[in-house]
């Protein structure tokens, strides 16, 4: 009988060890499974776009901001910029000034194109011919270029026509593969429209009204985060207004635009916004072969008694940016103030100081026998709406403090010729901005303000030649200091950038004028 129970007993804690063995193993197939399923790939991603007045996708052929932003995605460059505007390389794997008019550039050995052959020299060479025989917006990039040649496979060496500043900033427009284009018609030709590229999207398929872009799997940058974004679906739109529709309804995840009134078209709220400087630079010109202006003093009252904030909340509804510098857009060789230098005290206390007095309803000084008066002409271009109005607040706010200002309105011929005869005592100017650091233009040989300082021609000179980024901010520093006391230009404003982007997308979305789609390896969708 006790046999019999020690036999039951020991099938009892045999049983039990094996359902423990069991339910061991079945936990642990449990964590496998779901380990498994943590490791599963995420599902596909689609970022919505929209492009307006489509011309074709090809950044070399194509005059449209929307596909010069996409086509970024496609096609690379040599070099590109950062969100603070500073040089990166792209194929490009370094590069050397040599010479004043020299440089050598060494791209990428390990960069593929779409179809897996292998970048080399050759596809550069060929895209700075092409650019030289065609219309294009990069044809201004390579116009300096007299030489170029390959020293090896992968070293090429450009010799320009003159010494160009800071030249490797221009190395911006996007590379086409020789073997793809050179048999075809570059502009007519259906295949070279959608050639292909090296960047990390390429060209899936195109019909009347949407591009479909994928993911390269070619792409040579291996160390840069994979996108979460697998697809990129582009409808084509008539008009930007559609556009702007279509982002409110969702079917659209992502715009940029320079509109100040992009509010009124898709609302405040439901989507995230970054909001930037932009390209178009405003700034008032100050004649220096005019005696009075030729004063120091006199420029630094007129700086004082200029309001900034007014002037852009009255004719740009408060959406455009002070500006006190040339470069003053979020360049990193430059820190801004974002300053209104208006300040009626001190107007009043550098005339007074300078011998100025308020006499007979107007400011006077006698200098040499001779009575001075703070009275001018401002020249603006008629045809823009804009700067027109600018340049009667500028008047009206002069004028309040008691300088006399009488506006030349001239038509675009006529603005041209004021301009080439030096006829004006103050001019109110404009420019498009671009990442080049280079600022000859206002402070070299023939600038509009006829403006000479030997010390900031030095700094001109000096800069062209140096690479040490500190250094190079130590010169800009001290080059913005005499800017500001000098007073040779006003500088504005810069124009209004927004990236308005759908809730659902998520990421670093770090873009700028240059670059829409910078970091788009860490964007997902929710």
């Amino acid at each position: 009988m006790k046999n019999g129970i020690k036999y039951i007993f020991f099938i009892f804690v045999l049983i039990i060890l094996i359902f423990a063995m069991f339910q061991i193993r079945k936990n642990n197939n449990t964590e496998e499974k779901t380990e498994q399923e943590v490791e599963q790939p995420q599902i596909k991603q689609e970022l919505k776009l929209g492009i307006a007045g489509y011309d074709t996708i090809n950044p070399i052929l194509s005059n449209n901001k929307y596909v010069q932003d996409i086509a970024k995605l496609i096609y690379e460059p040599l070099v590109t910029f950062n969100t603070r505007y500073e040089i990166e390389g792209v194929l490009a794997e370094e590069w050397a000034k040599t010479s004043s008019n020299t440089y050598i550039i060494k791209i990428k050995e390990n960069v593929n194109w779409q179809t897996g052959e292998n970048l080399t020299v050759n596809d550069i060479l060929y895209t700075i011919q092409k650019l030289k025989e065609i219309n294009s917006i990069y044809t201004p990039n390579v116009q300096n270029i007299e030489q170029v040649e390959a020293v090896d496979q992968y070293t090429l060496k450009i010799i320009l026509n003159q010494e160009v500043p800071f030249f490797e900033y221009n190395l911006t427009f996007p590379i086409m593969s020789k073997t793809y284009c050179e048999n075809e018609d570059f502009i007519n030709s259906d295949k070279v429209k959608q050639a292909i590229g090296t960047g990390p999207y390429k060209i899936s398929s195109i019909t009347t009204n949407n591009i479909l872009l994928a993911k390269n799997e070619n792409w040579w940058n291996k160390e840069e985060k994979e996108s979460a974004i697998e697809t990129i679906n582009i409808n084509l739109y008539g008009t930007v207004g559609e556009i702007y529709n279509d982002f409110k309804l969702g079917k659209i995840d992502y715009i940029s635009t320079n509109n100040i009134n992009i509010e009124e078209y898709i609302g405040t709220i439901g989507y995230n916004k970054i909001e930037s400087a932009g390209r178009e630079y405003d700034y008032l010109s100050l004649n220096l072969e005019n005696q009075v202006l030729q004063n120091k003093e006199v420029r630094q009252a007129i700086m004082y008694a200029i309001d900034k904030d007014t002037i852009i909340q009255n004719v740009y509804n408060s959406k455009y940016y002070k500006s006190d510098f040339p470069i003053d857009y979020g360049s990193w060789i430059h820190e801004s103030k974002n300053q209104n230098t208006y300040n009626i005290e001190k107007f009043y206390q550098v005339l007074q100081d300078n011998g100025w007095r308020y006499e007979y309803n107007n400011w006077q000084k006698y200098v040499n026998y001779y009575t001075r008066r703070l009275n001018f002409r401002l020249l603006v271009n008629k045809d823009n709406e804009q700067r027109t109005k600018v340049a009667e607040l500028i008047k009206q706010q002069l004028e309040a403090v008691g300088i006399k200002i009488t506006i030349i309105y001239a038509i675009d011929s006529q603005y041209d010729n004021y301009i080439k005869n030096k006829n004006y005592d103050m001019v109110l100017c404009g420019s498009y901005v671009g990442p080049n650091i280079d600022l000859y233009k206002y402070f070299g040989d023939g600038n509009i303000a006829n403006y000479y300082n030997e010390e900031v021609r030095n700094i001109i000179n000096d800069v062209q030649n140096i690479s040490d980024k500190e250094l190079l901010k130590e010169k800009y520093k001290r080059l913005y200091e005499i800017y500001i006391d000098d007073v040779p230009y006003i500088s504005l404003y810069n124009s209004y950038n927004i990236v308005a982007s759908s809730k659902n997308l998520a990421g670093s979305m770090s873009a700028n004028w240059f670059n829409t789609f910078y970091n788009i390896s860490t964007w997902t969708k929710k």
